[in-house]
């Protein structure tokens, strides 16, 4: 009988850490595995080097939300952002996303600068003004070979 309630233990113990385990790696994926609530928003921009799935998004400093999808919109060669935004954070209609850095070798995420628009972005939104990413590749080359501007 004690041995019975000793293996009944150890066996929800096991069950309690494997299932620590699986939320654990659920967090760290930054996946949902249901409905996750947050408003889909997308943006185009000429150039998102070194931007991935899962770059933070900001505004005033604030995560707000994350990048979900990156892909290339085949009719302008453009880069196409899905961004996944909380509920709670109205977007306006001309608010402003941006590639930026964060340090100077840094990862890459999105700034939401807001509008003064009273017109709200809805689920599947469009922002319209955006900024690509610096390359600092590119700034130094033109340092080095004396056509910047």
């Amino acid at each position: 009988m004690r041995s019975a309630r000793l293996e009944v233990a150890v066996g929800l113990f096991v069950l309690a850490g494997l299932l620590a385990l699986a939320w654990l790696s659920v967090r760290l994926a930054r996946m949902e595995l249901v409905g996750s609530g947050l408003v889909p928003l997308y943006a185009q921009f000429t150039s998102i080097a070194g931007l991935k799935v899962g770059a933070a998004v900001e505004i005033a400093g604030v995560g707000v939300g994350r990048v979900d999808r990156i892909e290339l919109n085949p009719a302008d060669y453009e880069a196409r952002v899905r961004m996944l935004v909380q509920p709670e954070v109205a977007v306006q209609e001309d608010a402003i996303a941006s590639v930026r850095t964060k340090g100077l070798i840094g990862d890459r995420y999105i700034v939401i600068a807001p509008g003064a628009s009273d017109k709200i972005l809805v689920a599947n939104g469009v922002i319209r003004q955006t900024e690509p990413a610096i390359n600092f590749e590119e700034l130094i080359s033109q340092f080095i070979h004396g056509s910047v501007k």
